[in-house]
């Protein structure tokens, strides 16, 4: 299925991205800056939004990037029956939201590479980078604020509670992983499951959201939304499982540095794997690596093999499987049987098994 899967992606991102340019232009003028912030009190500078917003935002967005959390939001939004006309811009607060959330990111792992160019920051400047990253949180939300006449008030207010707790959720995620990281907070010693939660909050959360827009905004229950949002949480952590083992065995396209997770000291599901199953020098080997945060390619190499050695990538991949395969078979009765239903499966599938 992941051809099909990887044919859906193509063919939503296009129209994901004029509705992101309908929020932010790739060229901004002074009736744009009207229509999103109203009046100036007394004057409009237009060519600083263009070098300071505009150009670093979309030479961040046309580098590419699967946009497929709000891809995901319109598959539940049609097997749902919802209107996808009607709930299509709310495709840029999940992008944007994402977007805005990984360009900070690149800044707090000090980062080189994303998608392949250097990161925003290390081409504009740290202060560019936050702040760009930081109006892609607010710019988010600018559909709820457009469309306030097309949905009813509780509807709304339902939706902007799930999506202001989420934000909440994904910096507690990235507190405890740069926590860790850092080898604070007793890092040789994190629990699978204290693991598991960061993923959730860190990577989970915009998928679990794109699913709770999707039932609010077509009226879904209370119960759909709390299922449908733990599936989908599901599918963000296993994207972030086989983007840790990508890590350390990249596919074709894969656009990061090879072992980057290494030079952060990041512990993901194969280090704890290995933490715990290692014999001890190997242990305290990849524990002492991972506190060098070096970026010497033969230690990276050692840290990897060591990785390899207790079979944590079988592990993790195996985990990642089961994990969606459980929260499938918890959602599946209450989604109607439609095309729309399929694809999402594969779609699930897809995240598991995908090399890029």
């Amino acid at each position: 299925m992941a051809p099909g899967i990887m044919e859906f992606l193509a063919d939503q991102k296009g129209d994901i991205d004029d509705v992101i340019k309908k929020y932010l232009p790739e060229k901004v003028d002074e009736k744009y800056i009207k229509w999103l912030l109203g009046k100036p009190s007394y004057e409009y500078t237009t060519p600083a939004i263009q070098a300071a917003l505009s150009d670093p935002i979309w030479d961040f967005l046309n580098r590419g990037g699967k946009r497929w959390r709000p891809a995901l939001f319109l598959l539940y939004t049609e097997a749902l029956g919802g209107d996808v006309r009607k709930v299509r811009d709310f495709t840029s607060t999940l992008e944007l939201l994402h977007e805005g959330s990984i360009m900070v990111d690149d800044i707090e792992d000090s980062s080189d590479l994303r998608r392949g160019k250097p990161c925003t920051h290390k081409i504009f400047g740290e202060d560019i980078a936050i702040n760009a990253g930081n109006f892609m949180y607010f710019l988010a939300f600018a559909p709820f604020l457009k469309h306030k006449d097309d949905f009813e008030p509780k509807t709304l207010l339902r939706a902007w509670n799930a999506a202001i707790e989420e934000m909440m959720r994904i910096h507690y995620g990235q507190a405890s992983d740069i926590a860790w990281h850092k080898g604070m907070a007793d890092a040789d010693n994190i629990k699978e499951g204290e693991y598991l939660q960061m993923c959730a909050y860190k990577t989970g959360v915009l998928a679990r959201l794109s699913a709770r827009l999707a039932v609010i905004l077509s009226d879904g229950s209370d119960e759909l939304e709390d299922k449908l949002g733990k599936f989908s949480e599901s599918i963000g952590v296993a994207f972030q499982i086989q983007d840790d083992i990508m890590n350390i065995a990249p596919g074709e396209g894969w656009g990061k540095e090879t072992g980057d997770d290494i030079n952060e000291g990041k512990r993901t599901l194969l280090v704890l794997h290995t933490i715990k199953n290692a014999e001890k020098k190997d242990r305290e080997r990849l524990l002492e690596i991972l506190k060098m945060h070096t970026k010497e390619r033969a230690l990276i190499e050692e840290a990897i093999k060591i990785i390899r050695q207790y079979g944590s990538v079988q592990y993790a991949k195996e985990f990642a499987r089961n994990m969606v395969k459980t929260a499938w078979e918890n959602v599946e009765p209450l989604l109607p049987d439609n095309e729309s239903k399929e694809k999402i499966k594969a779609f699930a599938d897809f995240m598991v098994e995908r090399e890029i």
